[in-house]
């Protein structure tokens, strides 16, 4: 069983920036893709970032060139840096792990972009 912890969220004006971080309770090294999950009022669930054990990763349309995901091995991390935050981004984001024995999510943290 992995849990995952968020942290980092809050509110901030349109074109700050804001680092999410998740740390995870076991060996992050080991998990085939940990990723940012976000979810708006109202709205589906929505896959932000994500990277793989190899380094690899992928991003939503909409946040390509403004988040940055990354992960920290050695501490067991994941973190996530949000650039020229938009309103169209506030949500509550969700850390998610994905391994062999299932997806595994955190309780998740609240951003708010205001305008």
């Amino acid at each position: 069983q992995v849990q995952l912890v968020e942290s980092g969220g809050g509110l901030v004006q349109a074109g700050g920036s804001l680092r999410l971080s998740c740390a995870a309770s076991t060996t992050i090294a080991s998990i085939n893709r940990m990723g940012w999950y976000r979810q708006a009022p109202g709205k589906q669930l929505e896959l932000v970032a994500a990277i793989h054990r190899g380094g690899s990763t992928n991003y939503a349309d909409s946040v390509k060139g403004r988040f940055t995901i990354s992960r920290d091995n050695a501490k067991n991390m994941v973190y996530l840096q949000m650039d020229n935050l938009k309103p169209e981004d506030t949500a509550v984001y969700y850390c998610n792990a994905l391994v062999i024995s299932g997806l595994y999510w955190g309780q998740g943290t609240q951003v708010t972009v205001s305008s």
